[in-house]
């Protein structure tokens, strides 16, 4: 009897364990598929505000405080752009001074959290760029898509997809660049942003399945007078780029891909997100296992050759080493696999998905020289 009770009580502990350590993958997926639009990831620092001056804000040191370029400052009711750190400004040993461009709203007081974002516009492209837009409703198969249409003369269109941590606003530091070149763009709010349809999970898939908006998005363009479109992409967005561009129904209408900061592997980036929320490594593999389980999500196949991605088209990387989200590394193996594809420009000191942030002359000058031949 006390070897049967002793069975029973090791069969309950071990069960207790497992219902356990499922319910901790299930929580540690949730850091990549539940991150809302337009919030910090887990992977960017809180900063603390110390004091502001005439053009200057002083922020807590730290290798986030100290990247190179311009960025958008947010607060949980403020946002600001702040550009290079000003090296000769008088600071403690544990701040770090920036030069503050401007407080778009909200007040900036110390004490306060903030963190840099991509986003360096808030509102629509007329309220901040001065550039004629419209709003338009694009049909997707769970509803209406909400897109901002910026228009051009030229028949080949380019299609803004933003990714993890942003919203289509961040298609926005390019819009006037490439309104100058007469390019009209088409900027997309898809399934699980704000005013968007609700995935039926209620779970992000990382691209895997958005991509399919993109597609109601090229379907839009074409219907209204699209004959190419170039396909641009951030994190996620970037993601869904490449699906489309693989799978669509229009695929033949797609010349180019433009791809910042590109998430190659769902699993790695899963795990980056949840290992940043400060989840055990022994953990990881039950995440992947729970992403998985609750969104289909089909295993990883990117190989280090790169067949894993399809490409016909001209291709344009951005990326940069310091990438904690998606690693640099994966766009370098698919650079090297399509050599006669793919453009590789590497960015140094920048974020996931804020290469433009980092260097936005030389970012724009590739892009020229990449789209000229599209034009």
């Amino acid at each position: 009897m006390r070897t049967v009770k002793a069975t029973a009580a090791a069969v309950t502990v071990a069960l207790a364990a497992g219902a356990a350590s499922v319910a901790a993958g299930r929580l540690a997926s949730g850091a990549a598929l539940t991150a809302p639009a337009g919030r910090p990831l887990p992977t960017e620092p809180r900063l603390t505000v110390h004091a502001t001056a005439a053009g200057q804000i002083t922020l807590t040191r730290d290798l986030a405080s100290l990247r190179p370029g311009t960025y958008g400052l947010s607060g949980d009711a403020s946002h600001a752009v702040v550009g290079p750190v000003l090296a000769t400004a008088k600071h403690s040993a544990d701040t770090v001074v920036r030069r503050l461009e401007r407080v778009t709203h909200g007040t900036l007081e110390p004490g306060d959290s903030v963190w840099l974002t991509p986003n360096v516009h808030v509102g629509n492209p007329s309220a901040a760029l001065g550039l004629d837009h419209a709003d338009i409703d694009i049909p997707g198969e769970l509803g209406s898509l909400p897109a901002w249409f910026v228009p051009g003369a030229r028949d080949t269109w380019i299609i803004a997809v933003h990714g993890l941590g942003t919203t289509r606003e961040q298609a926005m530091n390019l819009m006037e660049f490439l309104s100058a070149l007469h390019f009209p763009v088409l900027a997309l709010a898809y399934r699980g942003d704000l005013g968007a349809p609700r995935p039926p999970d209620g779970l992000g898939h990382l691209g895997e399945t958005e991509w399919r908006d993109l597609d109601a998005a090229m379907r839009y363009a074409v219907r209204y007078g699209a004959r190419q479109l170039v396909l641009l992409g951030w994190s996620t967005g970037a993601t869904m780029a490449l699906r489309a561009a693989a799978h669509s129904g229009l695929r033949d209408r797609v010349s180019g891909l433009v791809l910042d900061s590109p998430v190659l592997s769902w699993e790695t980036t899963l795990r980056a997100l949840a290992r940043a929320r400060h989840t055990p490594g022994a953990l990881l593999p039950l995440a992947v296992r729970a992403a998985q389980g609750r969104t289909g999500l089909s295993a990883d196949h990117f190989t280090g050759d790169g067949a894993a991605q399809p490409l016909t088209v001209p291709t344009l990387i951005f990326h940069g080493p310091e990438d904690r989200v998606a690693p640099w590394s994966l766009s370098r193996r698919l650079a090297d696999a399509h050599p006669n594809l793919v453009a590789l420009r590497t960015v140094e000191g920048a974020p996931h998905a804020a290469m433009w942030n980092a260097d936005p002359e030389s970012y724009e000058e590739s892009l020229r020289r990449f789209m000229t031949p599209l034009m």
